[in-house]
C-alpha cells in the first residue's frame, strides 16, 4: 500500500442496543386517486416477514406476533416463494380441517399443511400497479374477498420476483378507518365508511 490508512477508534458497544432495520415511509393519508404504490410495501424498503413451510404453525403465528403482522411469505430451503401464510389460516377453520382429516395434535400442524400454496396464488403485475389507484387496488381486493395481495416483477430470464404487498388493513388505516379486525367484510366496510358510502364496484 502506497498510503498510509489510519485506523479508526474502537469503543464499547452499550447494552441494551437493537439494529437498523429497513424501513418505509408509507404516507399516513390517502385518497382513492392517489398512486397506488403509496400504499404498497415494497420490498425493496422493507425485509418481508418469511417462515420455512417445514415450521410448525405454532411458531409461524408467534412470529407473526412478535413482528406486528399477519402475513408471511413461505419458503423453501432454496428461498423459493411456495406459498401465503396468514392470520386467517392459523386461527381460522384450516388446523380443524387438517386435526379431523389427519388426526395428531395443534403443535403438530406445519405450515405446509394450512398454508394458501404457490399454485392457488394470484399475483398482480409491478408494472400495472405503477400505472394503478388507490381505488383500483381496494377494488381488487373487495372483488376477491381477500385481505392481501402480492405483487411481483417479472426478470430477465422470464421469472417472476414478489416485489411488494397490498394489505387491506394497512390501505383502511390509510384512508382513515379504524381497521382492526381479521374479517375482509368489516375492513372494507370501514373504508366504505370513510368513502362517505361510496360503493366501489
Amino acid at each position: 500500500m502506497d498510503k498510509e490508512y489510519a485506523a479508526l477508534a474502537a469503543h464499547p458497544f452499550k447494552a441494551g442496543s437493537g439494529f437498523v432495520r429497513p424501513s418505509q415511509m408509507l404516507p399516513q393519508r390517502v385518497r382513492l386517486d392517489d398512486p397506488a404504490v403509496n400504499v404498497m410495501t415494497d420490498l425493496k424498503s422493507v425485509s418481508v416477514v418469511n417462515v420455512r413451510a417445514k415450521s410448525t404453525m405454532d411458531k409461524a403465528n408467534a412470529k407473526m406476533i412478535r413482528y406486528g403482522v399477519r402475513l408471511l411469505l413461505v419458503l423453501d430451503d432454496n428461498d423459493v416463494v411456495v406459498g401465503l401464510l396468514t392470520a386467517v389460516d392459523v386461527l381460522g377453520e384450516k388446523p380443524v380441517r387438517f386435526l379431523q382429516s389427519m388426526g395428531g395434535t395443534h403443535a403438530d400442524i406445519l405450515v405446509r399443511d394450512v398454508m394458501t400454496q404457490q399454485r392457488d396464488l394470484e399475483v398482480l403485475l409491478l408494472d400495472e400497479v405503477r400505472d394503478a389507484k388507490v381505488g383500483n387496488i381496494v377494488t381488487t381486493l373487495k372483488k376477491a374477498g381477500r385481505q392481501h395481495a402480492m405483487v411481483v416483477e417479472s426478470n430477465a430470464d422470464g421469472s417472476q420476483s414478489v416485489r411488494g404487498l397490498f394489505s387491506a388493513t394497512q390501505i383502511a388505516r390509510q384512508l382513515g378507518a379504524q381497521a382492526q379486525g381479521m374479517e375482509v367484510a368489516r375492513t372494507f366496510e370501514e373504508i366504505d365508511a370513510v368513502l362517505g358510502g361510496r360503493h366501489l364496484s
